[in-house]
């Protein structure tokens, strides 16, 4: 169970009390922020060896007098959470003992999930490429797409007559391509290889989206029946399986946010009909792209802040905090465990709030 360490490697040492065998676990935390439930760590051969724990033994780990739950994971590990203050060194002791019976109420749910940007673009993008019509009109394209050449495509838009009489060939291929690829103009791109067209910084960013509560993935085996080749049905005698894993969460629900600016916008051609194309992206994009790993994943909420002027009537952060999400049950499972409100009142001037979804 590797993870990014924010504890400093934990320092084991075994000592020996009055009672029998007791194995130590020093845990710091030398960051300078408190440490809520992280997860600790400890080969299970250890404890076993040291403690010399027999086949029908068990043993329990406590923090001071106060008991501790742990898990023995797939791959010889035990693991168990550790609370810590800046700066705190703490103690833990493995001893021989029958553990308390614990109540799972949270079902590992223990860490934050995220899911980065591109993901949201990509999906935007499979909904464009595949949600218009044969007859679509010109100018919605894709510049990023599965296996495409980029340079093939700066290329061209060098080759156009406007491009060629140009007397700034890279801003007149930048607005060529700002104008023939609708993420381009969009979400902006890197385009200064090949001939070279520039970059362009588009209108539209997404924030990596967020677990609004925290979130642990379960991993299950999944078994292929058949082989690739046939040196790999020799080397299994006929047996003929292939063996995977996939992950999946109990429920998750995220929170992205977006800003459009108008601005850069009217730079890069973005128009009123790409808006209107992109609301509908993100409303309908996880219905066009299902797959097993997304299962049920949709879109539940789309809350739209409008300002009348290009450079925005208030802070982004202060109207974000007008939409609260609480939950409405311990351990949530589903979107109607959660209660989303949005305060209405006294709104900057100029600002209006569309819910669309």
């Amino acid at each position: 169970m590797k993870r990014y360490m924010i504890f400093a490697v934990a320092a084991i040492q075994f000592i020996l009390s009055g009672c029998g065998s007791v194995l130590m676990v020093e845990v710091s935390n030398p960051s300078d922020i408190d440490r809520d439930t992280e997860l600790i760590e400890v080969s299970l051969d250890d404890i076993k060896s040291r403690l010399k724990i027999q086949d029908g033994e068990s043993f329990i780990l406590k923090d001071g007098a106060v008991e501790v739950p742990y898990q023995q994971t797939y791959d010889g590990k035990v693991v168990f959470p550790a609370q810590l203050k800046a700066q705190q060194v703490k103690s833990y002791r493995f001893c021989k003992g029958t553990p308390a019976e614990v109540v799972t109420k949270v079902c590992g749910d223990h860490y934050p999930k995220r899911v980065d940007d591109l993901c949201w673009e990509n999906d935007l993008i499979g909904f464009r490429t595949y949600g218009f019509k044969e007859d679509a009109p010109s100018g919605y394209d894709i510049f990023i797409k599965e296996k495409a050449i980029l340079n093939n495509s700066i290329d061209a838009a060098h080759e156009e007559e406007c491009v060629v009489t140009a007397a700034d060939r890279t801003m007149a291929a930048r607005d060529v391509m700002c104008k023939k690829f609708y993420d381009v103009r969009t979400f902006g791109a890197v385009m200064s290889t090949g001939k070279n067209a520039g970059q362009v910084r588009g209108p539209i960013q997404l924030t990596f989206a967020r677990s609004v509560d925290p979130i642990m993935t379960s991993e299950h085996s999944i078994t292929r029946m058949a082989v690739a080749t046939e040196k790999e049905a020799e080397k299994q005698g006929g047996d003929n399986r292939t063996m995977g894993r996939k992950a999946t969460i109990p429920y998750g629900l995220y929170v992205c946010h977006g800003f459009i600016s108008a601005n850069l916008a009217k730079q890069t051609g973005f128009s009123e009909d790409d808006l209107q194309l992109f609301w509908e992206a993100l409303k309908n994009m996880f219905d066009v792209d299902r797959s097993a790993a997304r299962g049920l994943m949709s879109a539940q909420k789309l809350i739209v802040f409008q300002h009348n002027s290009m450079l925005g009537n208030a802070p982004a952060n202060k109207l974000f905090d007008r939409v609260k999400i609480e939950k409405t049950t311990e351990i949530p499972r589903s979107f109607s465990d959660y209660c989303v409100t949005i305060d209405r009142d006294n709104l900057p001037e100029g600002v209006e709030i569309i819910e669309m979804i």
